[in-house]
């Protein structure tokens, strides 16, 4: 039920939803700072869940009239959006509890329900990250992928809070409490700069990693004794999806018959290994540059 996309976006939203009504309540009731920090990202954890769920809807679309590349790069829309989210939530925490230990408004209430909620807090975000990847890393969803990493950093952030709010139960030095608060607003930038750089890749059209592309000529490899060579190799990401098109220089004895099935054969080696991969091969005939090619071709030259 929640190993597909929309499955595992629908767990984000429900597991946060809850997470923020327990945030909020207990941050209301022990007039801390640090937890409310962790209410709001969790509230921004919310926004980015419903982001995703919307985008992946819609870049699941098939190609059509007026997107004839179909429309994947809404998950990377997606993906900015939620870095978008987690700057200024950074911002607003750093704003609020700079103000704090300006005004010296710091003193917190029943740590030891801080410390509970956010005990939870941990467990429920170790597990949901968790799914996130291993679903994200299956199904090539870079907005699942960002989501991932944003619901990784509350696991760390609220670790922080946790041992924090340890220590001001027992030591009574409140201004811990707004110090917490600036150290996760400062690793939510961070994961927000890290979360952004991908899916400013996909829309600014970066190519494939080299593992990818390796991919790529390994399968044009294994077609060594037809193909002479290949050139104008480009390759692109939107979302989950792969676009790559090259130039296949085939043997001057092949037919176009054989041509057309050699291409067919390395696009399903390559949408076997790359997911939702939309390949285009332009064929051109060889230049009889035998001293180069390795091909088996009967119109090789001796001389």
């Amino acid at each position: 039920m929640f190993s597909t996309k929309a499955g595992a976006t629908k767990l984000l939203i429900g597991v946060v939803v809850g997470l923020i009504v327990f945030k909020v309540v207990v941050g209301l009731l022990t007039h801390s700072i640090s937890i409310l920090a962790q209410a709001a990202d969790s509230l921004l954890d919310l926004f980015a869940g419903i982001i995703t769920f919307s985008a992946i809807r819609f870049a699941a679309k098939p190609a059509d009239a007026e997107h004839q590349y179909g429309h994947g790069k809404a998950e990377d829309i997606a993906g900015v959006g939620q870095a978008t989210l987690i700057f200024i939530a950074g911002g607003l925490i750093i704003y609020s509890a700079m103000d704090r230990i300006i005004t010296k408004h710091y003193a917190v209430e029943q740590p030891e329900a801080g410390i509970a909620v956010m005990a939870v807090s941990v467990v429920a975000s170790i597990f949901l990250s968790r799914h996130l990847s291993k679903v994200a890393r299956r199904t090539g969803s870079v907005a699942l992928e960002a989501n991932a990493r944003n619901i990784a950093t509350d696991v760390y952030s609220t670790s922080a809070v946790l041992v924090g709010l340890a220590i001001l139960r027992f030591t009574e030095l409140n201004i811990i409490d707004p110090i917490l608060a600036i150290a996760v607003a400062v690793y939510i930038l961070k994961v927000a700069l890290d979360t952004i750089r991908k899916p400013i890749s996909g829309l600014l059209d970066e190519k494939l990693p080299p593992s990818q592309e390796a991919v790529i000529e390994d399968s044009l490899r294994k077609h060594s004794r037809a193909v002479s060579g290949y050139h104008a190799l480009r390759t692109r990401r939107a979302g989950s999806q792969s676009y790559i098109d090259l130039h296949l220089v085939i043997a001057g004895d092949i037919s176009l018959e054989q041509a057309h099935q050699i291409c067919d054969e390395v696009e399903i080696e390559i949408q076997g290994a790359l997911r939702e991969a939309s390949v285009i091969i332009h064929v051109e005939p060889c230049d009889y540059e035998c001293e180069q090619c390795a091909a088996t071709c009967s119109k090789r030259r001796t001389t």
